[in-house]
């Protein structure tokens, strides 16, 4: 019972001569039970990897390929997953304290969440599940620091019983301690029977936690490297892969040998390493 990804491109057209390739020809499993990490450096299309399972692309994306969750009872296709966003498909969002509308508080929105999902939870059994206190219903979002917001929007993403949790950057802005009790939430899903995509670039927390059953590297559009995550992160198979692991402080903080390309009318032949035929973010090769 897998969430699968087969040969999934993505291009958004921006005007005359201009396209974004945001995914080039992507595959991609996430078994159940497990919590598979997408990494890579920004901008190199994770979140819009993302953004296809969840149905959330911008309005003139094109895309091609294949996406399916196949669950114990049926198995779900593209635009079937997209329509079930909220229920078989939840997101934690990057920036949770815009998740929220600012002027309510957050009981009312996550008993309005319940209410349109249709089950029976209520808002002080989600709130709990995720390590809150009740009394956290009672404020506005502002009132929240940055890990409780990120509980919160837990609590909303496990209002309509999902099967997978896609998890878009959780840990962004957050401590060490606040985000291993993030990573450990994911975890702890996963091990229930859910299925989690962790889309990261906090590498030390992930290596740290050791949560990821499995580990994905994205780099330009292109998924270049999966695998156990063990074995991705003690020896990887890509040079991006070990070039991106040798830029951690703890691995000596070395720059990365090629600058990061813009996605806008790269080249579908571009790979790691070419320096010639892919445009440089701000103009710089």
């Amino acid at each position: 019972m897998t969430l699968t990804l087969r040969r999934v491109t993505v291009r958004i057209p921006l005007g005359p001569g201009r396209v974004v390739h945001a995914v080039t020809e992507a595959d991609l499993v996430v078994r159940r039970g497990t919590v598979h990490g997408l990494i890579g450096e920004s901008g190199s299309g994770k979140s819009m990897v993302a953004a296809t399972i969840t149905g959330l692309l911008p309005a003139r994306a094109e895309m091609s390929g294949a996406v399916t969750l196949e669950l114990a009872d049926r198995t779900l296709h593209t635009a079937q997953l997209w329509r079930s966003r909220g229920h078989t498909v939840a997101l934690v969002p990057q920036s949770a304290m815009t998740y929220f509308t600012p002027v309510r508080r957050i009981g009312p929105q996550l008993a309005e969440t319940i209410r349109h999902l249709g089950t029976e939870y209520t808002p002080a059994q989600l709130i709990t599940r995720v390590g809150l206190e009740e009394v956290v219903l009672r404020r506005y979002p502002h009132e929240l620091s940055g890990g409780m917001a990120q509980r919160a929007a837990m609590a909303f993403a496990l209002a309509g019983d999902p099967a997978l949790i896609i998890a878009d950057e959780p840990t962004s802005a957050l401590d060490a301690a606040r985000s291993s009790a993030i990573l450990e939430l994911l975890g702890a899903f996963a091990a229930d029977g859910g299925r989690v995509l962790l889309v990261t670039h906090d590498l030390t927390a992930l290596r740290e936690s050791g949560i990821c059953n499995d580990l994905s590297v994205m780099y330009a559009a292109r998924l270049v490297e999966s695998g156990p995550a063990t074995t991705v992160l003690a020896g990887p198979a890509h040079r991006y892969t070990a070039d991106l692991l040798a830029a951690l402080p703890e691995n000596g903080l070395r720059s990365l040998p090629f600058p990061t390309p813009e996605l806008v009318n790269l080249p579908d032949e571009f790979r790691y390493g070419d320096r010639s035929s892919a445009p440089v973010r701000g103009g710089v090769r």
